[in-house]
């Protein structure tokens, strides 16, 4: 996602007024103050890279972080899409608007680096192997099962360690771009702990014939806000559309969107994404 132009300020010479006197005792402390408030918004506010390294399944996770507020009641594990890194979604947390009455902390983890083989065998952050694009709306492509069960077991590694910072699995969200929605999808709809709810961001539904027989009793009425491109190259409209039909036949609400865009994600999405996650919240 593009970065938001900065715009140069415009500096005025104002006339200089006469400051109240203060003892250097209160002087300090004001300073004091001042300077631990900066550190409590740099810290709670700006993104964090971090290491999971006390995971039992996994030897390391690598993520950022950004929080809302302090405290987070709820978390949201964000994963990217092929070839790019936790950082490609990390402009788009601030852009939700998210309620300031609930502190939210939100995690984009880096995808393990893997050859990729519809990209001639290159090396690349991915969450599973892919074979083939476009892919098939009648899904009779392979599918990378180990890569997804790989890439699942990093998601409730994540899971785990926001339940040992307090915060309940039912308040976790799972979100995707892609690649990353699928997985958000596999792993969502398996889990044997509720979760909050799913993003699935231009994306579509892995292994959806075994769905029927490895879906989670805990997750059967999980809400899903699911967004396409109507000019989606990679995965067609007609692909997505063939997953959300699955999902509602299964008894699943989704939240269908569409927009004028390819492979990629619209302003008015990230607005939708925002107000889906902010009813959830309060729900």
């Amino acid at each position: 996602m593009p970065h938001q132009s900065k715009f140069p300020y415009t500096l005025t010479m104002t006339k200089s007024r006469k400051l109240p006197r203060f003892s250097l005792p209160i002087a300090l402390l004001m300073l004091f103050v001042m300077a631990c408030s900066l550190v409590v918004y740099y810290y709670f506010h700006k993104t964090q890279e971090i290491v999971l390294t006390d995971s039992t399944v996994i030897p390391e996770i690598e993520y950022i972080e950004y929080q809302t507020g302090v405290d987070p009641a709820f978390s949201v594990i964000w994963l990217h899409g092929l070839g790019a890194d936790g950082h490609d979604f990390e402009p788009i947390a601030p852009q939700l608007e998210i309620s300031a009455d609930v502190a939210v902390r939100f995690i984009f983890p880096h995808a393990p680096e893997r050859a990729i083989t519809v990209n001639g065998g290159m090396v690349m952050r991915g969450w599973y192997d892919i074979v083939d694009l476009p892919v098939d709306p009648k899904q009779t492509r392979r599918e990378d099962r180990a890569g997804l069960e790989e890439s699942y077991a990093i998601v409730r590694e994540l899971i785990a360690q926001e339940n040992r910072r307090g915060i309940p699995t039912e308040n976790i969200f799972l979100a995707g771009f892609s690649q990353g929605g699928a997985v958000a999808l596999f792993a969502g709809l398996r889990l044997e702990q509720k979760i909050a709810g799913i993003i699935a961001l231009s994306t579509y539904l892995p292994h959806a014939g075994k769905l029927e027989v490895e879906r989670s009793e805990a997750n059967r009425d999980v809400a899903v806000f699911y967004g396409h491109g109507t000019q989606d190259p990679l995965i067609p409209l007609e692909a997505a559309e063939k997953s959300r039909d699955l999902l509602e036949a299964f008894g699943y609400s989704v939240e269908w969107h569409t927009y004028e865009m390819p492979h990629s994600v619209h302003p008015a999405e990230i607005r939708q994404i925002g107000e889906f996650i902010n009813r959830l919240l309060i729900h």
